[in-house]
């Protein structure tokens, strides 16, 4: 029988990581690892109810300075509001409008919304620059092509969060806008030189450190002109982000659940080799997204494996030292900023968070009145888009056809802002949803909006040809259908003579999106 591992090992060891949980209350095993020196605990959108506020309170009382991380992007990558869409607008409309006031306000309002939800460490901003129109992962979440313009909004994001007196993230380093692959479902590989990479997608990150960021997470892909290995498993590129940029916050690894880590080196030897190559904060994954697997399991198997690799010579204490003093560095900041949430909350007007995260508010999004919801509208209506006419008939039955396609692994299931939008402006409204390739569910809708008008919702068809498809049997039926599209421009799309981008598919891109179709 193994004999069980040093008291002192197994606290470092618990010290550099971060687990998701299943469900919406504290189970046992982990408040067991929080009381073990557990260094973080990531929330995802399965985690949040009517009960958040007292879960973080929960999670902090077993131990003050434990990080509570959570993926708050705005737009379409939200945790806190993940049933209800963002307030928020995200980053490529913020990119779009192009205004670094309006970007480190929104992100002051994240901020403070987080802060008063018992977030510690929020997962933003995406520094990538969108270099490649198909990656399928990174479009909205980038706020641009342009590294200088990704640059300035990645300093100012940073600052607005941490003015809040949250720690801001940003990711994921060396740059994921240049990839065909999900690192979700595999892994992807950036193959240009290094020159390429110092003059695209380096800037961004170089802006956010000097902005003083607090921690900047690794991405699960290969750039070949540095090393063989995933960026999140390689010391040489690590010492890029160290030596040549000057981090030296906290370095958190990408989730090592993804497949580009756990079809390859395996969930527990590589996060045992993560933090050997610098990595700081392994951050394990949601166990409940897309396929359920036993959390506290999948904690014991990385908390193990790195006790091991310290055992085998792989991993040297030295190193474990060296990221726990990190982490509590950025704990230690945290706590010392408190109360900034507080001024940053009454400076933007931030409005108050229901028990699931979602701003309260009246209508189809944020609060009436409520000035930083003003500022998300006004930077909505600003990146909104139109051509043709797109004012819609006057008052009556609306029927909306929501060709979205299958949200990212990143966003996860969400509703639409847009359709919210309309909604609210409209109630007479009937939405068909059509699955990819469902033509006889497309024809009953076409059917029972004959003399109606008629609104499609779609994302970036091109992307899924069985929506361009569908798209494209609809325009030939209905001519005068408005399109609503809310990904990214590409020529590849037909969108009719008639249509509205909305640059996202938060609240206020629907609520602008529902000014312009019905006023």
């Amino acid at each position: 029988m193994p004999s069980a591992p040093d008291p002192g090992l197994a606290r470092l060891a618990a010290a550099v990581l971060m687990p998701g949980f299943r469900g919406d209350r504290l189970p046992d095993w982990l408040a067991r690892a929080i009381e073990a020196g557990l260094g973080g605990v990531c929330l995802f959108a399965p985690n949040v109810g009517a009960g958040l506020p007292a879960l973080t309170a929960a999670l902090h009382g077993i131990r003050a300075d434990v990080m509570v991380a959570s993926d708050e992007e705005g737009g379409e990558v939200t945790r806190l509001e993940a049933a209800t869409g963002s307030s928020w607008p995200g980053h490529a409309a913020l990119g779009r409008v192009d205004d670094l006031d309006a970007t480190t306000r929104v992100a002051a309002a994240i901020g403070a919304q987080s802060r008063r939800a018992g977030i510690d460490l929020v997962l933003a901003p995406d520094a990538d620059v969108t270099s490649n129109p198909d990656n399928p992962v990174i479009g909205l979440r980038s706020f641009g092509t342009d590294p200088g313009l990704v640059a300035r909004h990645t300093a100012a994001f940073v600052a607005g969060l941490q003015g809040s007196g949250v720690a801001a993230c940003a990711k994921h380093f060396p740059g994921h806008g240049d990839t065909h692959t999900d690192s979700h479902l595999g892994l992807p590989v950036i193959d240009v030189d290094v020159a390429t990479l110092r003059r695209r997608d380096l800037p961004p990150f170089a802006a956010a450190v000097a902005a003083g960021v607090r921690a900047v997470m690794t991405a699960h892909v290969v750039v070949p002109a540095l090393d063989v290995v995933p960026a999140t498993l390689s010391p040489t590129v690590l010492r890029l982000l160290r030596a040549d940029l000057g981090f030296d916050g906290v370095v958190v690894s990408d989730a090592v659940d993804m497949r580009a880590i756990s079809a390859g080196a395996g969930r527990g030897p590589g996060a045992a080799r993560a933090l050997a190559a610098g990595v700081d904060l392994v951050c394990i994954g949601n166990p409940s997204h897309p396929a359920a697997y036993d959390d506290g399991a999948a904690y014991r198997e990385v908390h193990g494996a790195v006790i091991g690799a310290v055992a085998s010579g792989e991993l040297p204490v030295a190193r474990l030292e060296e990221a726990q003093r990190r982490i509590g560095e950025m704990a230690a900041w945290v706590r010392a900023h408190d109360g900034a949430s507080q001024s940053a909350g009454a400076a933007t007007g931030a409005g108050a968070v229901q028990g699931t995260g979602a701003v309260q508010g009246t209508g189809a999004a944020g609060p009436a009145g409520d000035a930083a919801y003003g500022l998300a509208l006004d930077v909505a209506r600003r990146a909104l888009e139109s051509h043709g006419v797109t004012r819609l008939a006057a008052p009556g039955a609306l029927h909306v056809v929501d060709l979205r396609g299958a949200p990212t692994m990143a966003a996860g299931p969400r509703p639409s802002g847009v359709v919210a939008g309309l909604r609210a402006s409209r109630p007479r409204m009937t939405v068909h949803a059509i699955a990819d390739a469902e033509g006889p569910a497309l024809d009953r809708a076409l059917c029972a909006a004959d003399g109606s008008p008629l609104v499609a919702v779609t994302s970036s068809p091109h992307r899924f040809p069985e929506v361009a498809a569908l798209l494209a049997q609809l325009l030939a039926s209905r001519p005068d259908a408005v399109i609503v599209a809310t990904g990214l421009p590409d020529p590849r799309d037909r969108l009719g003579e008639h249509w509205v981008r909305t640059w996202g598919d938060s609240l206020p891109a629907g609520e602008a999106a529902a000014e312009a179709l019905i006023g």
